[in-house]
């Protein structure tokens, strides 16, 4: 469908300027290229503060906006026209005049495990009792906890290429890291994965939103909106739909530990999505999760899906342990 934009418009797509994130926005200029090559395009690069401030632990982070904030002031005052983000970065609440397009398809949404280089182990089962697996996840050192309680957490932040250094240098503490597998196939590393990590392989369920992209409009951009309906995909923006509305009923955010991991099946009733979801306390011990199919084909069922498995979340626990990781979050922050 052609979108009804001015003859000569150019387009400006913010960004942040890793390697990572230009790579990123280059997958959706091309797509809008193709899809609409009268128009000119140009990309704007920026760091934020999540790329300024890589010694602070995220979970120690007091706002969740750490990669948005700055790139979406200057879209609401109209210096960007579109921002493409890692979707796992974008809060669940944008600001008002703000929203996200479709998502295009979406790259591998796993966890994967990277070894140092020079070791032999080829699964996490395998690395030894006391090794030391470096993320700065809340998430995945929840869920390491709870099924690999015999291995030590380290926080490692940095850009991919950053985080491979520190893992690989001679001096590193590092046995192992445990990175998405989207980032690693996007820049070309597939050879560093050692282990994809999934309910299946390892119990281990990855972020929301991981593995897609978030393009982010301003709300009564219509043009864009259109632009954006004809090279997403609809499989991927409702899924990533639900997994958001999942988090954000939970009001847990960017550090809440909640490992998702959706799927479509088909079953007699037609095409349904599966999402399994778990919330697990830092320590592991307590762990709330849940398995369920529904008919998604819209934004209101998807998002009224995601409602539904935060509430048998809830039911199962999970707002417990939720209290009690802001409770222990507001002491650190008084006694701070």
């Amino acid at each position: 469908m052609a979108a009804p934009a001015p003859a000569q418009k150019t387009f400006t797509i913010g960004t942040r300027k890793s390697k990572l994130a230009l790579l990123q926005t280059d997958l959706v200029l091309a797509a809008l290229k193709s899809a609409f090559p009268q128009y000119e395009y140009q990309i704007f690069s920026k760091e934020t503060a999540g790329d300024l401030n890589t010694t602070i632990a995220l979970r120690d982070f007091t706002t969740k906006n750490l990669w948005t904030e700055e790139l979406e002031e200057l879209m609401i005052g109209g210096q960007v026209d579109l921002i493409v983000h890692s979707l796992k970065d974008v809060p669940t609440t944008l600001p008002s005049s703000c929203k996200l397009g479709p998502s295009m398809p979406r790259e591998d949404s796993r966890d994967v495990l990277v070894v140092k280089q020079g070791l032999s182990y080829k699964s996490l089962s395998e690395i030894p009792a006391g090794s030391v697996v470096g993320t700065s996840s809340i998430r995945r050192t929840a869920q390491l906890a709870r099924k690999y309680p015999h291995l030590k957490v380290q926080d490692v932040r940095g850009n991919i290429g950053t985080r491979l250094s520190k893992l690989d240098a001679e001096d590193s503490p590092y046995t192992c890291i445990i990175l998405a597998a989207a980032g690693l196939l996007r820049l070309d590393l597939a050879d560093r994965i050692t282990q994809y990590l999934d309910s299946k392989s390892s119990g281990m369920l990855y972020a929301v939103g991981q593995g897609a992209l978030g393009i982010e409009i301003r709300k009564e951009d219509t043009v864009l909106q259109e632009m954006l309906n004809t090279i997403g995909d609809q499989d991927t923006t409702l899924s990533v739909l639900a997994e958001r509305s999942l988090l954000r009923t939970l009001e847990g955010g960017c550090s809440a530990p909640l490992g998702v991991e959706t799927e479509w099946v088909q079953s007699s009733e037609g095409k349904k999505l599966r999402m399994r979801s778990v919330v697990v306390s830092v320590d592991g011990k307590e762990c709330a999760q849940v398995e369920l199919d529904a008919a998604v084909d819209s934004v209101e069922t998807a998002e009224a899906f995601g409602v539904t498995v935060a509430d048998a979340l809830v039911a199962d626990g999970a707002g417990a342990i939720l209290e009690a990781i802001q409770q222990n979050k507001a002491k650190e922050s008084t006694t701070a």
